[in-house]
């Protein structure tokens, strides 16, 4: 069974960090590329970050850009998000997704491009 379980959400004061894992398991996902999105209330979800299979050349949403850092490794199955400089518009659900093909270094940033997801983890930033 194919599972993505995000932790390391919370509270945090404006300007705080905060680091976020996604463990997988079930799939040989160092072959894919891994994603955060985020999804506040009554908006739609946003890209966040990504990294392909080779865990070379991160992109990331422009409202993230400098503050933001995925990364992965593949021994361990786990990808991460660090956030820094968190403001209270970074308040959200953050989710964990895979996708793309196999071995892909072709940049994805839509939601219909992700096969799996997480269950999510709130991030909440007090101003």
């Amino acid at each position: 069974q194919v599972q993505l379980v995000e932790s390391g959400g919370g509270l945090v004061q404006a300007g705080g960090s905060l680091r976020l894992s996604c463990a997988t398991s079930g799939r040989t996902f160092s072959r894919y590329t891994m994603g955060w999105f985020r999804q506040a209330p009554g908006k739609e979800r946003e890209f966040v970050a990504a990294m392909d299979w080779s865990g070379g050349s991160p992109y990331y949403g422009d409202s993230v850009k400098d503050r933001f850092t995925i990364s992965r490794d593949n021994a361990k199955n786990t990808v991460y998000l660090q956030m820094n400089s968190l403001k209270p518009e970074d308040t959200a659900v953050y989710y964990c997704a895979a996708g793309g093909r196999p071995y892909s270094i072709v940049r994805i940033t839509t939601t219909r491009d992700y096969d799996y997801w997480g269950q999510g983890t709130q991030v909440t930033v007090s101003s």
